[in-house]
């Protein structure tokens, strides 16, 4: 992870568990700079030696760098990239633009709130039951259905196990019968198209 990727995701952990729903509205780059993610505040989280990386990762991201953020207008946009693509970025330029607009990309947005799992050290799938053992009973409140050949966990996309009732994931360990909101983080059942707590559109069907 760059030093731009840990920004982004600082602003996302920040938001979350101060105001989820700003997470879905435009930033002013102020904002972001003197109370969302200080610098001062968050250098130890987001690794940077000095309040200059500190800046000219921000200015990656307000150019657009990895497709996490749009900056509005577009013009000042620009300003960004031509400064990243100088040899000597003028770090003064944010201040110059603190009431520039930054909306947060949605996807990469669910992507920090939610990171893929590291699988490398998971239990391999096994397709064919080699011992008879007894199947798990589903609580009543959050019967979870038969895995088929193809399943995957609803949180980290594992493939879970066939032929027998799934639970939990034997990958993230999480419940099969909830997933969460990727905005509040909430517990949302299958089947809701708005999240309960913060309103956010689950899904469209």
């Amino acid at each position: 992870m760059n030093d731009v990727e840990r920004l982004f995701r600082q602003i996302v952990r920040n938001l979350s568990g101060s105001d989820p729903a700003r997470l879905r509205r435009p930033l002013q780059l102020g904002d972001i700079r003197e109370r969302i993610v200080p610098y001062r505040t968050n250098r130890r989280p987001l690794e940077l030696e000095s309040s200059e990386d500190y800046e000219l990762a921000l200015i990656r991201l307000c150019a657009g760098e990895g497709g996490l953020v749009r900056t509005e207008p577009a013009e000042v946009r620009a300003e960004f990239q031509a400064e990243i693509s100088s040899l000597n970025p003028d770090l003064s330029i944010l201040a110059k633009h603190d009431e520039a607009l930054v909306t947060l990309d949605a996807g990469s947005v669910a992507r920090a709130l939610n990171p893929e799992p590291d699988l490398s050290f998971a239990p391999p799938d096994h397709p064919a039951r080699t011992l008879e053992l007894r199947e798990p009973v589903a609580p009543p409140h959050a019967a979870a259905p038969e895995a088929g050949a193809g399943s995957r966990c609803t949180h980290c996309k594992g493939q879970l196990p066939a032929e027998r009732i799934v639970n939990f994931c034997p990958h993230c360990g999480r419940s099969q019968a909830l997933t969460q909101c990727p905005v509040c983080e909430q517990e949302v059942e299958a089947g809701w198209r708005h999240c309960v707590s913060c309103g956010y559109l689950i899904s469209g069907g």
